[in-house]
C-alpha cells in the first residue's frame, strides 16, 4: 500500500469513529487503561478477546454499556460471536440485560439471524419473552425474516400474540416486511390476524399499503379482501419502506462505497450499517400515522388566540384521538421578537 493510500485508511478509520489517536494505546506504564463507551463497542465488534479479557481484569464491570448495540455480551450475540458472549457470562454478565432500546442479547442475536449464538443463549436460560408491550426476539427475528430462528423460538415457547411498544403483533411485522413464508407460519399457529396497533392500523391495511394482495388475502376473509380490493389505492396510503434514511446512514454508506473503490475491507463499516438500520426500521414502524401527514386543519380565531388549534389528517382519514398535534396559546410565544423555545408540538 503507497504512503498517499496508507494516510487514507487511516483517516476514514478515525472519520468512522474505529479508534482515535488518545485511544490507540490500552496499556500506559504497565497499567490496563479502562475504555470509554465508544472504543469499548468499536474493539468488542473486532472481536478482542485478549483486550477484553485485559479490561475485565482490571475492573471493567461485566455489563459496561457501550456507545451503540450494548453490552459485551448483546455485541457478541449481535456479531455471532459465542467466545465473546462466553468470557462475559463467565465474568458475571447479566443474560437478559437490555440496551437503551429495550433490547437483550437474545433480541440482537435474533434479528442477525445468529442461530448458534440465539441457541447459546436460549440453552442458558436466556428469556425468551419480552415483558408487556416490548420488543421480542421473534419480533425481530420475524421482521429480519429468518424463518429458522422464528421457528426455534416459537418452539421453545415465544409469545406469538406479544406486541411491539406501539401494540403491532408479530404477523403485522411478517406482512409489514411481505414474508409470506413466515405469516403463514404465524397463521397456522393460530395468530390473530385482526390485532390493530395503538394507531388504527392491522395486518389487512400494511398489506394493502404495501399491494401485497397475497398477503391480505391471507389476513382476511373473502368478503374483508374483496372489500379492500374495490377500495381506491389512495384510501391506504403510500407504501412504507422499512429502511428509510438517515444523515448517519448516508455518510456510512458513502464511507463504504469509498472504501471498496479502493479495495479496502469494509467489514468494520458494515457493522455500523446494520446497527444503524436497526435503529430506523424501529423508528418506521413505531412512528404513529399521524407523523406521515398530508393536511392540517387549522382553527383559529383573532380575538380568542387561546383557542386555536391545529388537527393532523392523515391518509385514509385522521389521526386517532389523543394523537393529535395541538398548538399551545398564543401566549407561549411571548413577544414577536422572542422565538418559541423547545418544542411546540404535543401528541
Amino acid at each position: 500500500m503507497n504512503e498517499a493510500l496508507r494516510k487514507f485508511g487511516a483517516a476514514m478509520i478515525i472519520a468512522m469513529g474505529l479508534v482515535c489517536p488518545a485511544q490507540a494505546q490500552w496499556w500506559s506504564g504497565g497499567e490496563v487503561r479502562l475504555p470509554d463507551p465508544v472504543t469499548f463497542v468499536n474493539q468488542m465488534e473486532l472481536g478482542d478477546l485478549k483486550l477484553a479479557t485485559a479490561w475485565l481484569d482490571a475492573g471493567l464491570p461485566p455489563d459496561f454499556m457501550g456507545s451503540r448495540t450494548g453490552t459485551g455480551l448483546m455485541i457478541g450475540a449481535w456479531e455471532g460471536n459465542t467466545a465473546l458472549m462466553r468470557l462475559f457470562i463467565s465474568r458475571g454478565a447479566e443474560i437478559d440485560q437490555v440496551n437503551a432500546n429495550g433490547e437483550s442479547a437474545l433480541a440482537l442475536a435474533a434479528w442477525r439471524g445468529q442461530m448458534e449464538a440465539v441457541q447459546w443463549l436460549v440453552e442458558r436460560g436466556a428469556r425468551i419473552n419480552a415483558g408487556d408491550r416490548q420488543w421480542s426476539p421473534l419480533h425481530y427475528a420475524v421482521f429480519g425474516g429468518h424463518e429458522a430462528v422464528a421457528d426455534y423460538l416459537m418452539a421453545r415457547g415465544a409469545d406469538i400474540e406479544a406486541l411491539t411498544t406501539n401494540g403491532s403483533s408479530a404477523l403485522m411485522l411478517a406482512v409489514y416486511e411481505g414474508r409470506e413464508g413466515l405469516a403463514r407460519k404465524l397463521i397456522e399457529k393460530g395468530a390473530r390476524r385482526d390485532v390493530r396497533n395503538d394507531w388504527g392500523d392491522g395486518a389487512l391495511e400494511w398489506a394493502m399499503r404495501g399491494n401485497r394482495l397475497n398477503l391480505a388475502r391471507m389476513v382476511s376473509n373473502p368478503e374483508e379482501f374483496n372489500i379492500a380490493v374495490s377500495q381506491p389505492k389512495e384510501k391506504w396510503g403510500p407504501p412504507q419502506r422499512s429502511l428509510a434514511m438517515s444523515k448517519e446512514l448516508e455518510s456510512l454508506l458513502a464511507m463504504r462505497r469509498t472504501l471498496e473503490e479502493r479495495k479496502m475491507s469494509t467489514e468494520t463499516i458494515d457493522r455500523r450499517i446494520a446497527a444503524e438500520r436497526v435503529r430506523l426500521v424501529r423508528e418506521q414502524v413505531d412512528r404513529p400515522p399521524a407523523q406521515r401527514a398530508t393536511t392540517l386543519e387549522v382553527t383559529a380565531s383573532r380575538g380568542k388566540p387561546a383557542e386555536q388549534s391545529v388537527r393532523v389528517l392523515r391518509e385514509g382519514g385522521e389521526a386517532p384521538a389523543g394523537k393529535q398535534y395541538k398548538v399551545p396559546p398564543a401566549t407561549y410565544f411571548g413577544t414577536p421578537k422572542m422565538p418559541p423555545k423547545g418544542p411546540v408540538r404535543n401528541y
